[in-house]
């Protein structure tokens, strides 16, 4: 998907903040229909029924009629999809929509171009007609600029930070922290895999992002000293403003567009480093790790209160600005079938030289000294290493053999269990003959 900042003039704005209104009134009467439903009731209507009583609606109600049938419907389409998704999605039933928080409209294209098969022969119908298309309407300006036809608004300009207009059939248009985007549906061809057989570990951490096993370390740019200061000063002052007045909620936008800037810079380092990765290794191993889990809050419940609840939570915000999940995930768009998941116990315990694998060998954070071989390297490193020769998840180490060895695992104990400790008890109690004792059944 090919997203793009807009800048629309004062009255486009308006226009288009009238179509997200229409868009979110339409989708929570969807919800609100479906919402009714329970058994032994009519079933809810689907989209084909709710357009209709969307035509009846806009006949009846001035302020819906006002705005633009194209988007209604959409709207309306979104939530069949959103509906018929809920269980492959993962995101469950569809819900309310709210203001401020869910800005945005989708638009069809006005401009009507004959289909295509693959190998470039026309698409025909059963009549044997051309069968026509939607396209955007998308022209070009400058190298930098370009403009896209908006209902109700005409010519919006936005920026071009891509090579190419985008071809595509509809484009979303959304609003959060004061900036307008335009995305528009366009699945990208997958990179092709370099001539080279390179494997690659990925080690993902909070101090390093992304440690590679070739020994580069990669970094998710944070916000800066100066920008931490900012929100600390704006915090402060909303939370010693009156609540529910215009200081407050003014000085939460502003928090929210210096993090809003944070995202960005995140998105745009993992579209980057994703894009790196796939042009310059053959097979891209990451670790598997389940980051819903690791970033669990530890509040627990009234009965049951958690512990160290805010260092609990600093270290679920250091995990979520690493953007770990965005990075695998666009790593595996872009290079489908070229991407791995290692099992993550004992990648950063084992030893990458020998396969030796025990918990002192972890120093600290950074620092790995093997007990067995002496082999010294960065934690990080070491256990990217590992997961590039597909080590993770082996309880028993493997001696004779490097990272991805075959050779077969010795006798001595990996796991490091508690060993049995002498405490001096007797065999036999005192004045009792031991060849009694041994006698016993």
């Amino acid at each position: 998907m090919s997203r793009f900042r807009m800048y629309p003039t004062g009255e486009q704005a308006g226009v288009m903040l009238g179509h997200c209104a229409h868009a979110r009134y339409v989708w929570n009467l969807a919800v609100e229909q479906h919402a009714h439903w329970k058994w032994g009731r009519r079933s809810a209507p689907g989209f084909a029924e709710q357009c209709r009583q969307l035509t009846e609606a806009r006949r009846d109600n001035d302020w819906l009629r006002a705005g633009n049938a194209d988007v209604q419907q959409q709207a309306l389409q979104d939530f069949a999809r959103a509906k018929n998704a809920r269980f492959a999605s993962g995101f469950g039933e569809p819900t309310w929509r709210r203001k401020h928080v869910h800005e945005g409209f989708r638009v069809i294209g006005t401009d009507r171009v004959p289909e295509s098969h693959p190998d470039g022969s026309p698409k025909l119908n059963a009549q044997g007609r051309q069968v026509m298309g939607r396209s955007v309407v998308v022209q070009r300006l400058n190298r930098r600029w370009a403009r896209v036809k908006v209902p109700g608004c005409g010519w919006v300009r936005f920026r071009l930070t891509r090579t190419g207009l985008p071809a595509a059939k509809t484009f979303r248009v959304t609003f959060r922290n004061q900036q307008w985007h335009i995305a528009f549906v366009v699945i990208p061809d997958p990179i092709d895999a370099p001539g080279t057989d390179g494997i690659v570990g990925i080690d993902r951490g909070v101090t390093i992002t992304a440690a590679l096993s070739d020994g580069q370390r990669l970094n998710c740019p944070r916000l800066t000293t100066r920008e931490r200061a900012r929100v600390r000063k704006h915090q402060r002052r909303a939370a010693r403003a009156p609540r529910g007045s215009e200081a407050k909620a003014a000085e939460h936008a502003k928090v929210a567009m210096i993090k809003a800037r944070e995202a960005d810079r995140r998105k745009d380092w993992c579209e980057k480093t994703s894009t790196m990765l796939a042009r310059t290794y053959r097979l891209i191993r990451f670790e598997k790790l389940n980051i819903t889990t690791m970033t669990r809050s530890a509040k627990g419940t009234i009965e049951q209160p958690g512990t160290r609840v805010r260092q609990k939570a600093g270290l679920n915000r250091a995990i979520l600005a690493q953007g770990w999940g965005l990075l695998r995930r666009r790593t595996g768009e872009k290079a489908p079938g070229r991407v791995e998941d290692v099992p993550a116990p004992y990648t950063s315990l084992r030893c990458s030289a020998c396969g030796w694998i025990e918990k002192d060998s972890r120093k600290s954070q950074a620092e790995f000294v093997c007990v067995s071989c002496g082999f010294t390297c960065n934690a990080d490193e070491n256990a990217a290493v590992n997961v590039a020769a597909g080590q993770g998840g082996i309880p028993r180490p493997r001696r004779a053999a490097g990272a991805g060895g075959v050779t077969a695992a010795t006798g001595r104990s990996s796991a490091r269990e508690p060993r049995p400790i002498r405490v001096g008890i007797p065999l036999f109690q005192e004045g009792e003959d031991v060849k009694s004792t041994a006698s016993r059944p």
